[in-house]
């Protein structure tokens, strides 16, 4: 067993996109479900939040023209898509997953209940809530943070891609930029660091929910961060 008993794994649409950069790039969800199934395993339950990006950009296309509860709506789509992907290539791991969608689709996933969402996870299912909160102008990242809030997760591990790290600047853009290991919810917003939006961090705050970033494509990450090592930056831990 790790250090945490429950947990929130938010991955980015763009981290199965792998080298492509757009699309599901099925080797990549497979590696991830493999870590994911390996944290099962251990006894930790484990619930998905899986963004849309590599699909759609909801902003973007607002930023274009559309209308911006449409185009938010369309990601919500984007994101059943890939949390679809995920409950495949888990299952042919041999690991019971249920998707549930904050917009009712009951034909490929159930509709999110708050209890039904927290007696699969008693029952060792990894949990998959796709769609997003059901409502425009909220983000994946705002839906990781609600979700752990309702199902009493201890911890939200945020998953990215190529990013170890929270830092002080752009570390592609300045070598000097310097890694945090910790920083309080209150100097994230402060700063306006992009850990995660606003909304998101401030939900966290409000419910002394601890957020862990990390490289996805780093060895072993997912299960170190739920054995407590000290890996990537942490906001609001102790």
């Amino acid at each position: 067993m790790g250090k945490y008993k429950r947990v929130v794994l938010k991955l980015s649409g763009e981290a199965l996109a792998g080298e492509r950069g757009f699309g599901v790039d099925l080797g990549v969800v497979e590696s991830i479900s493999r870590s994911i199934a390996e944290v099962s395993q251990m006894g930790v339950e484990i619930a998905c939040v899986v963004g849309g990006g590599n699909i759609w950009r909801g902003a973007i296309a607002s930023a274009q023209g559309m209308d911006r509860a449409t185009a938010d709506y369309m990601g919500m789509l984007a994101t059943v898509i890939n949390s679809l992907a995920f409950q495949d290539s888990l299952e042919r791991l041999g690991v019971e997953t249920r998707v549930m969608t904050a917009i009712e689709m009951r034909e490929i996933a159930e509709p999110y209940i708050r209890r039904r969402a927290m007696r699969h996870l008693e029952k060792g299912r990894v949990v998959i809530f796709a769609s997003g909160t059901g409502n425009p102008y909220f983000s994946t990242d705002t839906t990781a943070a609600l979700r752990a809030a309702e199902i009493e997760a201890e911890v939200i591990l945020m998953a990215k891609r190529g990013v170890d790290g929270v830092y002080d600047d752009d570390p592609k853009l300045n070598p000097q930029a310097r890694r945090f290991d910790s920083l309080p919810y209150i100097e994230v917003l402060q700063r306006g660091l992009r850990v995660m939006d606003s909304t998101a961090t401030s939900l966290c705050m409000d419910n002394a929910i601890p957020i862990i970033i990390f490289d996805i494509v780093a060895a072993n990450s997912i299960r170190r961060a739920v054995c407590g090592e000290r890996i990537g930056t942490i906001v609001g831990g102790k």
